[in-house]
């Protein structure tokens, strides 16, 4: 996603956005622009083992998120929420 949970590197949520769109996709070897804010990224063929590559990936860069609200709710929107809320707790919120 190439950005930390506390300093989006001055992207703008767009943007931040798009990197997440861009990682899945990247992940399920489809177009990013073709996956839908609520399509489930498991029925996509985003498969547990993928999830926790993309995490593992993130959390290399800084950014605290969490496998088991990934996988509770497997969406572009509510990972981006995800990711909000842990970017807004900053370092003391890592619960991750």
């Amino acid at each position: 996603m190439h950005t930390t949970a506390q300093d989006n590197g001055g992207r703008t949520p767009a943007q931040v956005s798009a990197a997440l769109r861009e990682d899945v996709g990247a992940m399920i070897g489809t177009d990013p622009g073709t996956i839908g804010q609520d399509a489930n990224l498991v029925h996509l063929g985003l498969g547990s083992l993928e999830m926790m590559r993309l995490v593992n990936r993130w959390r290399r860069e800084g950014v605290k998120v969490s496998f088991r609200e990934l996988a509770a709710e497997p969406t572009l929107g509510a990972w981006q929420r995800h990711l909000d809320t842990v970017a807004a707790a900053g370092p003391e919120g890592d619960r991750a």
